[in-house]
C-alpha cells in the first residue's frame, strides 16, 4: 500500500525523535513517503499531489490544522469537480488539542496513535476497511471539525495573532482570548438571523458554533461539549445563543465544562442532526473561524452536511452515550 506521511515540524507536540519513530513503524507496513511541510497552506498542494499520484493512503501527524488542510487539499473546493481517485486519510495526534484524531477514538499520545493505526492498517485479509465519516461544506473550503461566527471566530483570531508574535498555542491562551472577547459581545446588540433547514428563520443571535463531531474541543483533558449527540455519521450539531447576559452565560459555560453536560437554557438554540444552516449577519460582518483557522469577516454563510465523504483510518464509530463516560 502506498502512503505519504504529512508531517508539520512546528506542530505543538512533535518532536523530532518521534517523527523518526513514526516513520520507521509505519515503513515496515507501508510502502511510505515523508514529507514534512515548510508554510502555511502546504499540506494543501502536498495532499493534492499525492491524489494526483493516486496514492492510497495520506497521513497526517500534526494538529487539526494539518488535519484540515489535508482533508481540503483531497477534496478541492466545495462544489467543484469530485477527485477522480480520493486516498483515505489517518492521523497521529501532534497539535495542542487534537480534536479530529480524539473524537475518532484515537489516542492523543503519538506514541500509542502510532500502534493504533498499525494494528487498523494491518486489518484482515488483503486490504483494510475503511471507516467513512461526514464533512462539512462550508462554500469556500470543508470543515472537518467545526466552524463558529462570532465571539468563537474573535477569540481563534486573537489566538492566531499571539502565534504570529511566537508564542505557543494552549489551552490558557485560549481562555485569555475569550474572556475579553465574551465581555465585549455582551455590550454589543445580536445581528445573527439563523435558518436551520426549511425552518423559519431566527433573528436576534450573538454568534453560531456548526459541529460536526462532538466534543467542541478539549481544554487539556476536559472536554468542552456543544452538541454531544453529534457525530461525524450524522448531520452537523447547531449551538447558538440570543442571549449574552452574564449570570445565564456562566451557567451555560459551566455546563459546556460538565462531563455529563445537559446544555438547557432559555437563551439557547441547539439542534443535532441539521442537513443545512444558512446565517445572514446584516449589515456587519462577523469574525468567522473554520476547524481552528480565522478565515475573516463574513456577512453571509452556508453550511451543508455533507454524509460519506471521506474514508479514513479509525476504530470503528461510538454512540454519543459511550463518548461522554
Amino acid at each position: 500500500m502506498r502512503a505519504v506521511l504529512i508531517v508539520n515540524p512546528n506542530a505543538t507536540s512533535t518532536t523530532p525523535a518521534g517523527r523518526d519513530l513514526l516513520a520507521h513503524a509505519l515503513k515496515s507496513r507501508l510502502d511510505l513517503s515523508v514529507v514534512h511541510t515548510d508554510y502555511r497552506g502546504h499540506a494543501v498542494e502536498i495532499s493534492q499531489a499525492a491524489a494526483a499520484d493516486r496514492i492510497d493512503l495520506v497521513i497526517a501527524h500534526g494538529g487539526d490544522g494539518t488535519v484540515h488542510g489535508v482533508v481540503n487539499g483531497l477534496l478541492g473546493t466545495p462544489g467543484s469537480a469530485p477527485p477522480k481517485h480520493l486516498p483515505a486519510v489517518a492521523v497521529v495526534p501532534g497539535g495542542s488539542a487534537n480534536v479530529f484524531a480524539r473524537s475518532l477514538g484515537m489516542s492523543a499520545d503519538p506514541t500509542v496513535a502510532t500502534n493504533q493505526l498499525i494494528e487498523l492498517i494491518n486489518g484482515r485479509g488483503r486490504r483494510p476497511r475503511w471507516r467513512r465519516i461526514g464533512l462539512i461544506d462550508c462554500g469556500e473550503r470543508w470543515s472537518v471539525l467545526n466552524a463558529g461566527m462570532g465571539v468563537d471566530g474573535e477569540v481563534v483570531a486573537a489566538v492566531e495573532a499571539e502565534r504570529e508574535k511566537g508564542h505557543a498555542v494552549t489551552a490558557l491562551r485560549y481562555v485569555r482570548a475569550a474572556v475579553p472577547a465574551v465581555l465585549a459581545t455582551t455590550r454589543r446588540a445580536p445581528t445573527l438571523t439563523l435558518q436551520l433547514g426549511e425552518e423559519e428563520p431566527v433573528a436576534g443571535v450573538h454568534f453560531v458554533f456548526i459541529s460536526n463531531c462532538s466534543p467542541w474541543t478539549y481544554a487539556d483533558e476536559r472536554c468542552v461539549w456543544t452538541n454531544p449527540d453529534t457525530t461525524f455519521e450524522a448531520g452537523m450539531g447547531v449551538f447558538a445563543t440570543t442571549s449574552m447576559k452574564v449570570l445565564p452565560t456562566l451557567r451555560l459555560v459551566r455546563q459546556m465544562l460538565s462531563k455529563r453536560p445537559k446544555l438547557n437554557a432559555k437563551q439557547l438554540i441547539r439542534e443535532d442532526d441539521v442537513s443545512t444552516l444558512h446565517v445572514d449577519a446584516g449589515d456587519t460582518p462577523i469574525a468567522t473561524q473554520i476547524d481552528g483557522e480565522y478565515v475573516g469577516l463574513r456577512s453571509t454563510m452556508t453550511f451543508r452536511a455533507v454524509p460519506d465523504a471521506l474514508s479514513v483510518v479509525a476504530p470503528p464509530a461510538k454512540s454519543p452515550a459511550d463518548l461522554r463516560r
